[in-house]
């Protein structure tokens, strides 16, 4: 770990406090200590929330839990801040300044402008939200200011080529994600190393999906006679070069017990394992779902009158259909239809069916996933 870019993370595995234990409407504290307690004994030191998760209880667990219970030379803390939290540019101070004391900090370790997509990040920049970060980071309120990222990669690209002084990016990474069309793991991973930026993790374990598994696909890990499912996402993730921290949203001491026990001594997957998941994948992506293979050519070859993202629209139907959570959601709402058409925007002209090398019905197809996002 020696040439890691932020050798103050002792491990490179982090704590994200956004799926905490909970006792009906409240967290569950005092298993949430013991975690937290198990985490720092064993070497971790990396600790995320945000003001939004658990409708706010994640900061003030963060203090009940860790900040009172333990020395701040224990522990690193990252704080985010969210769109929706702001209006202007004189609203970010004193949110910031209620975050830092819901946590019972003085000052975050990390501080990542959240969520960030080419609609929110417009709005930041009028905000001179990046601009403020800075500031703080110049009085000591915060050591290094980054970004949480989840949109297409040239968006990306735009946004580390405006604002070099970015430290970090937090992107979503998983094995099926790879490469998938609307999130562009690699993609976005790709452009954040040209930039020459240490990267954070989110969703190894894709909201706990890659945890349970179709049979099938339990079947090609179980032959491996080794870890938990959750084990091969997570040390996938924390296998490509420059990911300095993977989090894990551990809602159970169980969950965490299981974390700690390989990633305490981190070894990256071998080739036989990487052969697996990549099955795995291929299994995720062979359920009856659209037989698209994202050739483009339904929005290259004919260029839709409504700017509709087909192949993306269809990656995103797929994965909701496999997954069922709330992440292809917010893809097709904060990102695909951000700022291009809807699925039920489409004129019916055709010219993408005829296009279509697989001869998909793409206009029966759209009526579809307009019907499941809209």
């Amino acid at each position: 770990m020696a040439d890691r870019v932020f050798p103050e993370m002792k491990k490179n595995f982090g704590f994200g406090m956004m799926r905490l234990p909970m006792n009906g409407e409240a967290v569950d504290t005092e298993q949430v200590s013991k975690m937290v307690d198990l985490f720092i004994e064993n070497g971790f030191n990396y600790f995320d929330t945000a003001h939004g998760y658990i409708n706010g209880l994640s900061e003030l667990a963060v203090r009940e839990c860790l900040s009172s219970r333990h020395d701040r030379s224990e522990y690193l803390l990252t704080n985010k801040l969210t769109g929706e939290y702001f209006k202007k540019e004189e609203d970010i101070r004193p949110f910031f300044e209620t975050q830092l004391k819901a946590c019972g900090v003085d000052y975050f370790d990390f501080y990542l402008m959240h969520a960030q997509n080419a609609h929110l990040f417009e709005k930041f920049k009028k905000c001179r939200a990046y601009e403020t970060a800075f500031d703080l980071k110049k009085e000591g309120k915060v050591r290094h200011v980054g970004i949480s990222f989840h949109d297409q990669a040239s968006v990306l690209d735009q946004i580390l080529t405006e604002y070099p002084e970015i430290e970090i990016v937090q992107i979503q990474f998983n094995y099926v994600d790879y490469e998938d069309e609307s999130v562009q793991s690699r993609k976005v991973y790709e452009v954040a190393r040209k930039h020459g930026k240490p990267l954070l993790v989110m969703e190894p374990v894709k909201g706990g999906s890659l945890v349970n598994l179709p049979d099938d696909a339990r079947k090609i890990l179980d032959d491996l006679n080794g870890g938990s499912y959750a084990s091969y996402a997570v040390r996938y993730a924390a296998s490509f070069d420059g990911m300095e921290m993977v989090l894990s949203g551990m809602s159970n001491l169980e969950q965490m017990q299981d974390n700690i026990s390989y990633m305490k001594d981190f070894k990256p997957l071998d080739q036989r394992e990487m052969d697996a998941v990549k099955k795995v994948s291929d299994v995720f992506n062979s359920l009856g779902m659209i037989p698209c293979t994202a050739c483009h050519y339904c929005i290259e070859e004919n260029h839709c009158p409504v700017n509709i993202l087909i192949p993306n629209m269809f990656d995103c139907m797929n994965k909701k259909m496999i997954f069922k959570t709330w992440n292809q959601d917010f893809y097709y709402k904060e990102v695909l239809t951000a700022s291009n058409g809807k699925a039920s925007d489409c004129v019916k002209c055709g010219g993408c069916e005829k296009v279509c090398p697989q001869h998909l019905e793409i206009r029966d197809l759209l009526e579809k996933v307009a019907q499941e996002f809209e």
